[in-house]
């Protein structure tokens, strides 16, 4: 897994990351989602490399083997504004200035952060199996409200912890080997197994249900959009469609310069169908 690519540790202020990077040419950076890590671009970023990118691919701060901020009553340390930040100091640390993002799960939610809050940085943005948090909110009904009942439930305080960590392996009961592939499902497991980690994951939904929506909801008052292309990719096993009809539709008022299309795979697209994605985002990225 991720032969050829440096694997290290990189101080980008509060917390250091683990990261593993490679290539040469334009410079992505792929950003996970819950609960994986970096590992879950494993059979995607040696085929952007080989078409000629510099890949970056980061633990995000908290998950994985990356650093855990201290916390603030606020959640605010696991912020997609305070993760964004870690991505451009990470990527200026590796000599990009300027970088294409490409965000999956809560990934897609740092990576639409960081486009908004650097725009001078980012070249072209990839969002991925999802939308807006404030948008996922203002649409919230019961279909949502029974099937993601967990953004609500990992926002409270001290009881996911207790509920989780009586039985990990059981409440993530996606983390299993076979399409994730050996080695990506032991580094994640691992990642699980870390009480510290579950914490800062849970933070990061905290967040999402606070000062991430405050921060959106700012930024529509204000009239801010993304300023660079922007791709919206869906999987069709997924439940996009489902909850929102036309996906492109939440995401054109964020991202006047937007275009999209499904992939056929189920949520963890990078690991079911890493072929497919990687012609889409070679398509659009080169």
């Amino acid at each position: 897994m991720f032969d050829g690519f440096i694997d290290e540790r990189i101080g980008v202020g509060e917390v250091e990351l683990r990261v593993r990077h490679a290539g040469r040419g334009l410079p992505v950076l792929l950003i996970h989602g819950h609960p994986r890590t970096g590992s879950t671009w494993h059979r995607v970023a040696p085929q952007l490399v080989s078409d000629g990118f510099a890949v970056v691919c980061p633990d995000m701060r908290g998950y994985g083997r990356s650093g855990k901020a201290e916390l603030c009553p606020d959640h605010s340390q696991q912020s997609k504004r305070a993760v964004a930040g870690d991505m451009v100091r990470l990527m200026v640390a590796l000599g990009h200035s300027k970088f294409a993002v490409v965000g999956h799960d809560r990934g897609c939610y740092v990576a639409l952060r960081l486009a908004l809050d650097h725009p001078g940085v980012v070249s072209r943005l990839v969002v991925m199996d999802g939308v807006p948090i404030s948008e996922a909110l203002a649409r919230c009904d019961a279909t949502f409200a029974r099937d993601w009942y967990h953004w609500f439930f990992y926002a409270q305080p001290d009881k996911p912890e207790r509920a989780i960590t009586a039985d990990l392996d059981a409440w993530y009961d996606s983390v299993r080997p076979g399409a994730m592939g050996a080695e990506n499902y032991r580094g994640v497991r691992e990642a699980i197994h870390d009480k510290a980690t579950v914490r800062a994951m849970l933070e990061d939904y905290r967040a999402g249900l606070g000062v991430d929506r405050d921060h959106e909801e700012a930024d529509r008052r204000a009239g801010r959009t993304v300023r660079c292309p922007t791709l919206l990719l869906w999987s069709t096993r997924d439940d996009m469609e489902g909850l929102y009809g036309d996906p492109l539709a939440v995401w054109r008022p964020w991202a006047p310069d937007l275009r999209g299309e499904p992939i056929e795979s189920g949520h963890h697209v990078a690991e079911e169908n890493p072929d497919d994605l990687a012609e889409a985002l070679h398509r659009f990225l080169a």
